[in-house]
């Protein structure tokens, strides 16, 4: 395995952090995030579109989102789409805008929200080891093929070990923060 296909290996693992990043943003804190939003389709035009490239979403204050549609028409379809996601918010319109107050969560709330976060967060750990996985086996491979020496493979297979242990360090980093995002009252 030369360089590159350690910056391969090592690119793989950044996106499956990134995806663990964008996956935490979708979850529900006590503050107002644009993020929150990003998951909702709407019925618009004879198809399903992403509210964010059919409004502007603002957080003006730490409890409200406010969200703007490009077209006005399309405010009812907006509404019912926030609605009908698995948020909890009730949004409110006033023949412009829509704003959207977000509650305080309760204890009990924000207790599943912390094992949702861990369950995110094994989710990604386990991609990452599936990552280190298969190129532990295309190492040990091209050792039985002949393609290198044992030393050099044991030297990979730290690099691929210590690579691993980054990634997974940064995702625990991750759900530390959020952890705490949400457990703040």
């Amino acid at each position: 395995m030369d360089s590159s296909e350690l910056r391969e290996v090592s690119a793989h693992m950044d996106k499956s952090v990134e995806a663990i990043r964008n996956e935490f943003a979708t979850v529900r804190t006590g503050k107002a995030s644009t993020a929150l939003l990003d998951l909702i389709k709407v019925e618009a035009y004879g198809q399903q579109m992403p509210l964010n490239q059919m409004a502007t979403v603002g957080a003006p204050e730490p409890r409200l989102l406010v969200v703007q549609p490009y077209d006005p028409s399309q405010l009812g379809t907006i509404e019912k789409a926030i609605m009908a996601s698995d948020l909890g918010l009730t949004p409110n319109n006033d023949g412009k805008i829509i704003r959207i107050p977000i509650p305080p969560l309760t204890e009990e709330r924000r207790k599943e929200l912390v094992r949702l976060t861990h369950k995110i967060a094994e989710e990604g750990r386990i991609a990452i080891r599936n990552i280190r996985h298969d190129a532990n086996k295309r190492i040990q491979q091209a050792q039985k093929d002949g393609d290198v020496s044992e030393d050099e493979m044991r030297r990979q297979l730290k690099e691929i070990q210590d690579l691993t242990d980054k990634h997974i360090a940064s995702i625990d980093q991750m759900l530390e923060r959020k952890e705490q995002e949400v457990m703040e009252v």
